[in-house]
């Protein structure tokens, strides 16, 4: 994705504002499965869900748009009728997303009930704007549903959590509570609906379901517990097989753009009047931002072309272009609640989701992202990066609706490029930093699902191994189009023994990489401290570090296990982009599909996989490469020097990981690392083990 360069204007001063970081790029192959209805009305997500209705704890892992909404209502209906449950909460975080959850007329299509919220219980749609001040009000709502005869109550997390401080855990015994957007839920001991949800976890009478298209969170905290988690059966469909099964829209782009000055003189640069965009401008509190939100709502919309006034119907502004179309502008930054209302209002409308025209274009700030559905949305443009991963991954899901005649979406992040001019520029670093773990992650998160064993453990049945079929003796590489998913067979590679470790290799890998492209420091060094960081510093120190912390009940064989497939599936991904790209730099009519036939392409690359080869790849290489492209040369420089600053003597966690890897090495080879053997890493582990001698010594001097 990039945005148009022909032009010769006053940019041509400021090449900077002509440059863009094309992170991500996938065309899927519109099957039109993921979109298909059963005989009881049930999409393939919804049919996977329900086949697990009679689980207790279910978490349901569904990217935007698949139907989690709707899944979420067959399974309750039937834990109402079928399973003994008194009664069904659904609990959303914010009002909007409460109308996911209204009447649905299921028999319709074939199920055996009807989905019916009486109007008292989605006290979503209850007046009152400010949660605090409305919280009794609220609170004796849901005691009062408590004790009827109703079925379903709909209600935000903090109406939720306000009924149970009040209520207590025992008064919603036997009844079934849903939590959508699941991923606002942390065990961090001051995140109070997740304490709550442990208590009804301990009490263990009530089913919870769990459901989130992005299982991490921006903070990096777990969002269950790991003795909490382990209880819940998983269900995951993944962002492949909903793109892959779409009937219309063929191709994703994900893009950074990097701009120096005003981001509103840069911003005409990627917005294309004729697509359908949501924009997001910058916090008031962001670098990127004027501090006049009002100001940079007009100056967009002056961008536009002239103001011709207001839709008295729907509030939506009426801006003239040059060539006499007129675009439709929906402003949900407005703080008059009279207006922004009114457009809400007409956002929500049946209209708004039959008629591609109804709207053009809506600029937001905190809205219009995580189940906002404007199924239209070709464009979602954000200025500035977002408070965390999850919420762009969100703000992507805005333009991944499939929809008639949409063919293309795409996400852009205008972001500040760090000026080499200035003395402070490591405050500048940040973002960048944050942009490209984004890029990153959602590689992982649009890659189909890796299936990792060790070499010749034989075919899989559904495989294509390629030409010549499945090899004994080679690390073979299948692919099944049916589950969009890659069987990979690697030397050394050590299998899981635990059941939760294996569990965690099947479902949680990109959970893993999250934490791993989220650490600040694996992210400095593996981009801008290249030439003093061995890659297994970061594939198997940085990397082993992380497992360890997040499942600290495991023992060191499924660490190992764990580490070394969530590393596999970053640098296998990461690889495979690269050689997608130099295939279609040769072939300019073939479609970038990076992340499938890139992938598919290791099998002719490499004649065998190895766990060692895959620990001495940088996973920051390709990243790297295309940031060298897009960033000015004299910030690059003045960035790493920045970082290389930072760099201390081997720190303690640091010096511990190298002593656990050289205790390994040991063990698999009988002696200890050398200090002054020719390999790097070895010379590592060796310094690693020094440093902790020293750390150990200066602590027993300490307390001698």
């Amino acid at each position: 994705m990039s945005p148009d360069t022909s032009a010769a204007s006053a940019d041509d001063a400021n090449p900077t504002n002509r440059r863009s970081l094309p992170a991500v790029s996938i065309t899927t192959a519109q099957t039109g499965v993921s979109t298909r209805a059963n005989e009881l009305g049930m999409r393939p997500m919804q049919e996977r869900v329900y086949a697990h209705r009679g689980e207790q704890y279910l978490l349901i892992k569904s990217p935007p748009a698949s139907g989690k909404s709707r899944a979420l209502m067959f399974i309750a209906l039937d834990k109402l009728h079928n399973q003994g449950l008194r009664q069904a909460i659904i609990v959303v975080p914010e009002r909007s997303i409460g109308g996911s959850f209204a009447d649905e007329p299921l028999t319709r299509y074939g199920f055996w009930a009807d989905w019916v919220v009486q109007p008292q219980w989605n006290l979503c749609n209850a007046p009152g704007i400010d949660e605090a001040r409305v919280a009794k009000s609220k609170v004796k709502a849901v005691g009062a549903f408590l004790a009827s005869g109703d079925a379903v109550l709909v209600c935000t997390h903090a109406s939720f959590r306000f009924a149970v401080e009040e209520l207590g855990i025992a008064a919603f015994d036997d009844r079934l509570i849903a939590v959508d957007e699941f991923h606002h839920v942390s065990s961090n001991p001051d995140n109070v609906l997740g304490q709550q949800l442990g208590a009804f976890i301990a009490r263990d009478r009530v089913h919870l379901v769990a459901m989130t298209g992005s299982y991490f969170r921006g903070d990096a905290v777990a969002v269950l517990a790991p003795q909490d988690e382990a209880r819940f059966e998983t269900v995951t469909y993944t962002y492949y097989e909903q793109l892959n099964g779409y009937e219309y829209l063929k191709a994703l782009d994900i893009g950074y753009f990097f701009y120096t000055g005003r981001y509103l003189d840069a911003i005409t640069r990627v917005l294309d009047p004729a697509l359908k965009t949501i924009i997001h401008i910058p916090s008031v509190n962001s670098r990127e931002s004027t501090r006049d939100k009002h100001r940079e709502v007009d100056a967009i919309m002056e961008a536009l072309g002239t103001w011709k006034g207001l839709d008295p119907a729907t509030g939506f502004h009426l801006i003239e272009r040059p060539d006499g179309r007129v675009v439709k502008v929906a402003d949900l930054v407005d703080d008059d609640p009279a207006k922004r209302d009114k457009v809400g209002a007409a956002l929500k409308s049946p209209a708004a989701r039959q008629d591609r025209d109804f709207v053009d274009i809506i600029i937001a700030l905190g809205m219009a992202k995580e189940g906002f559905d404007w199924i239209w949305c070709e464009h979602a443009l954000t200025v500035g990066y977002r408070s965390s991963l999850t919420e762009i991954i969100q703000i992507i899901g805005r333009a991944t609706r499939d929809a008639p005649g949409k063919t293309h979406a795409r996400f852009t992040n205008l972001i500040a490029e760090p000026d080499a001019d200035e003395t402070l520029v490591a405050d500048a670093i940040n973002d960048t930093l944050k942009a490209i773990a984004a890029s990153l992650l959602m590689e992982q998160v649009l890659a189909p699902r890796f299936d990792f064993t060790p070499k010749d453990s034989g075919a899989r049945e559904g495989f294509d191994y390629g030409v010549g079929g499945y090899v004994e003796g080679r690390t073979n590489i299948g692919f099944s189009e049916a589950s969009g998913q890659f069987h990979f067979e690697i030397n050394g590679l050590v299998t899981p023994r635990s059941p939760e470790a294996t569990r965690i290799c099947r479902e949680d890998l990109n959970e893993v990489i999250t934490a791993f492209v989220q650490d600040k420091t694996a992210l400095e060094r593996g981009l801008f401290d290249r030439d003093d960081t061995l890659p297994e510093d970061l594939t198997q120190a940085r990397m082993g570090k992380i497992v360890r912390d997040r499942y600290p009940d495991l023992d060191g064989e499924d660490h190992e296990a764990i580490r070394q497939h969530a590393i596999a599936a970053l640098n296998l991904t990461q690889h495979g982009k690269a050689l997608a790209e130099r295939g279609t730099a040769s072939d300019a009519t073939r479609a970038n599909t990076a992340l499938i036939d890139g992938v598919r392409l290791i099998a002719m690359d490499v004649r065998d996989l190895d766990i060692d080869l895959i620990d001495r790849i940088n996973p920051f290489d390709a990243a790297y490469a295309v940031l060298a492209k897009a960033m000015d040369e004299a910030t690059l420089r003045q960035v790493q020097a920045v970082i290389r600053a930072r760099r201390v003597s081997i720190p303690y966690d640091e010096a511990r990981e190298l002593a656990l890897r050289a205790l390994r090495f040991k063990q698999e080879r009988g002696r200890v690392p050398d200090i002054t053997a020719q390999d790097a890493w070895e010379r590592r582990m060796a310094e690693g083990v020094a440093a902790l001698a020293r750390y150990r010594a200066q602590q027993q001097a300490k307390n001698g």
